[in-house]
């Protein structure tokens, strides 16, 4: 009996010990773990990745392990849940990338995706959208412009309201994550340094 139930947590024990393993390897392969070193020269291209490198550095420690409760917390009744904060944030990134392409921005919908994957698919545009800047000179940033498409009636705009407008926005948000999880129970792991890139584990 005794070593029957050794053996089931053993079992047990094992399970769950690849199952973290397995998550954190998982958590490992996303972009923005740690800030990649800066580019060796200053182009408008390099300064314009850097500022999405730190966007992404500060979402993706804002948004890991975020618990259900986190995702449902409103500050008010009113206002959005972490949950619609990040289905917004993902939205900005889309525009973000869409830049990059120049791909007309529709209206869509963000709510049918889980967390893992509104998280993942948001730190991915951001790499995107980072790599396509790398190098680039002004002449370059003046071919990205923000296209939005409403129908047969199209509105574009330059590269430099995609830095005020949506960068901008995008930041400010990741920080009402930061705010929004601290007020949940959870707080950001605070070994995070956002001047550096890295975190201490």
């Amino acid at each position: 009996m005794m070593k029957n139930l050794f053996s089931l947590k053993l079992i047990v024990f094992t399970f769950l010990f690849t199952l973290v393993s397995q998550l954190q390897a998982q958590d490992m392969k996303l972009p923005y773990h740690e800030i990649p070193d800066y580019p060796a020269e200053y182009t408008p291209g390099n300064v314009a990745a850097r500022m999405i490198d730190g966007l992404g550095y500060r979402y993706y420690w804002a948004s890991e392990g975020l618990t259900q409760n986190d995702l449902d917390y409103k500050p008010s009744k009113e206002g959005r849940s972490t949950m619609e904060t990040l289905q917004h944030i993902y939205g900005l990134t889309i525009n973000i990338v869409n830049v990059t392409t120049s791909t007309p921005n529709t209206r869509r919908d963000l709510t049918a995706f889980s967390y893992d994957e509104l998280r993942q698919m948001t730190l991915e545009n951001l790499k995107t959208a980072s790599d396509a800047l790398l190098g680039k000179s002004s002449d370059d940033l003046k071919e990205f412009n923000i296209i939005f498409q409403r129908g047969d009636q199209q509105t574009v705009l330059p590269f430099w309201n995609l830095i005020n407008g949506m960068i901008s926005d995008a930041i400010y948000h990741t920080g009402q994550v930061v705010l929004m999880r601290r007020t949940s129970g959870n707080p950001q792991n605070p070994n995070v340094n956002v001047l550096l890139g890295k975190t201490r584990e």
